[in-house]
């Protein structure tokens, strides 16, 4: 497994958990179920994304505005994260600010994919994916755990 295998995989959940989110209604168990899976796997993947896909990348001088770009969008996500955990489930308003945080998780992955990746695959060699993508998992796991 290589390092864009790696992040896709948590890229599928991400989409998945973002549209169960915003397909809810109310303070039910569900959104709260589908908020919670979506938070903790965003939060698990931008730290160990950060440490051993962008990180790397940075040394690398194509790499940095990438690099800096896509953190700060994991910036704005958390923000999102914040502003849904101040705001009551059953509010209009939470579903404003889970539409906007879907939206922006949505946008993040296809450009990563899409733009980040190609550069990233002509920065990386073959050896460094390969490596990148266990210390990814393995901090992926602990993080995740953490929670």
């Amino acid at each position: 497994m290589n390092i864009f295998e790696a992040l896709r995989e948590s890229h599928d959940r991400q989409r998945r958990y973002a549209d169960a989110m915003i397909q809810t209604q109310g303070a039910s168990e569900e959104r709260a179920e589908a908020y919670r899976l979506l938070k903790d796997e965003l939060q698990a993947h931008e730290t160990a994304e950060e440490r051993h896909f962008y990180v790397p990348l940075m040394q690398h001088d194509n790499g940095v505005d990438l690099s800096r770009h896509a953190i700060a969008e994991h910036n704005e996500m958390d923000e999102l994260m914040e502003e849904l955990d101040a705001t009551d489930m059953s509010s209009p308003s939470w579903l404003v600010s889970a539409k906007k945080l879907s939206h922006k998780v949505h946008h993040h992955l296809k450009e990563e994919e899409q733009k980040f990746f190609q550069m990233a695959g002509k920065l990386l060699d073959d050896k460094q994916k390969e490596a990148l993508a266990g210390k990814y998992v393995k901090e992926f796991e602990e993080q995740l755990a953490e929670d």
